[in-house]
């Protein structure tokens, strides 16, 4: 008698529900479907959902970032300062701008920037910071913004994983500076791609839109403008309905997360994992930093691991599991080796590049899924370990 072996199980899988499909046909139907009544709707939730704050949607959340570093006026001879574990859009973003990125090590156990390592550099040129919540989990926005305050410096927040995250009990976004949110495939909610950007003026938001359709002002019925140049960063009217019937379950899917993190920690524990010397990613409470468990990141210790952290991906696909790697240490890529970044720069930052591993985490698994990854994983280490 032979067994059918289980699906796979991807490390995430988005789930669009009958209702917005329907919805999506509608406005496809409609003959409207680039920007208009859905995206000013999507708009206008999103503005609720951070104490009616002013947001306006993008494209993608790379050209949030891009937008809010252009409203900060950031540009050629400023320094942004930021973290090296994250995807390489953060400071992709700074360079296209003209800017420099300042990469700072980070806190070994949050995987997010190091505060001390951020105020110690701040030079004469520094103009802004750029912290990204890993994982969905905020930095102490306390002493963040206390050291903005102090040094006159603009906060653009790389909050794109962290949609429904707080920091003491108030949603990220509901404060803050400009607040940068992606709604990509893999994003706890989605719009297949778009992004939004939170910020503190009518002004600012006024300009945020003409900076995604190419800087263009109208006025009357056949008046065009470009006061400067912008990009083509708008998000479609059928994007924003996938956003829409997103943003209603969004409650649903940070309790859902919350409960599966919490799984894998008795599963972690059940098949020993930190025996294996294997570190889990902080507790679901951290000094007011709650989390909407975006992902759930273990640290492998890659450097004991026969074929280090691609063996245990290998083994874990053999077993039917897909993980991720989320992120490599940016400063040691190519291009920004060229501006002169080094291995042992940022030591924090490089072992946690070695050796995180993104696992399995989306609404529609079960307990016994997460048992079956720490299972898998824990033997796949095992079986490696020198």
């Amino acid at each position: 008698m032979t067994t059918t072996p289980p699906a796979f199980l991807p490390f995430t899988r988005p789930e669009i529900d009958a209702a917005t499909i329907a919805e999506v046909s509608r406005v496809l139907a409609s003959g409207w479907i680039t920007s208009g009544p859905q995206v000013q709707a999507f708009e206008a939730q999103l503005s609720a959902l951070f104490g009616g704050r002013p947001v306006r949607s993008f494209s993608n959340g790379t050209a949030t970032m891009e937008v809010a570093l252009r409203l900060a006026d950031i540009g050629p001879g400023d320094e942004v300062i930021t973290t090296p574990i994250t995807w390489v859009a953060t400071a992709n973003v700074i360079v296209a701008v003209g800017a420099t990125p300042v990469f700072v090590d980070v806190d070994p156990r949050t995987r997010n920037i190091d505060l001390d390592a951020l105020e110690a550099a701040i030079t004469p040129r520094t103009r802004a910071v750029m912290p990204v919540y890993l994982a969905g989990l905020p930095v102490d926005m306390d002493r963040l913004y206390r050291i903005a305050r102090q040094h006159k410096l603009r906060v653009i927040e790389d909050a794109a994983q962290a949609i429904d995250s707080r920091w003491n009990d108030q949603r990220i976004g509901a404060l803050g500076d400009l607040v940068s949110f992606s709604f990509q495939a893999n994003k706890n909610i989605t719009c297949s791609e778009g992004g939004c950007l939170v910020m503190n003026t009518p002004a600012e938001a006024e300009r945020a839109e003409r900076l995604r359709l190419q800087g263009v002002v109208r006025s009357g019925l056949d008046g065009m403008d470009v006061v400067e140049p912008g990009g083509k960063f708008n998000l479609s009217d059928i994007h924003a309905t996938i956003g829409l019937g997103q943003l209603a379950r969004l409650g649903e899917v940070t309790r859902r997360r919350a409960e599966l993190a919490q799984a894998y920690f008795e599963a972690a524990a059940t098949h020993g994992l930190e025996a294996l010397g294997i570190e889990l990613p902080p507790a679901i409470n951290t000094s007011g930093a709650i989390t909407n468990w975006h992902m759930f990141q273990v640290l492998l210790p890659a450097e004991r691991l026969a074929g280090g952290r691609a063996a245990v991906m290998q083994l874990l696909r053999d077993a039917g599991i897909g993980a991720g790697v989320h992120y490599p240490a940016v400063h040691l890529f190519t291009f920004y080796r060229s501006m002169g970044w080094r291995e042992g720069s940022l030591p924090h930052a490089e072992r946690i590049g070695r050796g995180i591993l993104t696992l399995p985490l989306f609404p529609a698994m079960s307990r016994d899924d997460v048992e079956r990854v720490c299972r898998s994983l824990a033997n796949a280490c095992r079986s490696l370990l020198t």
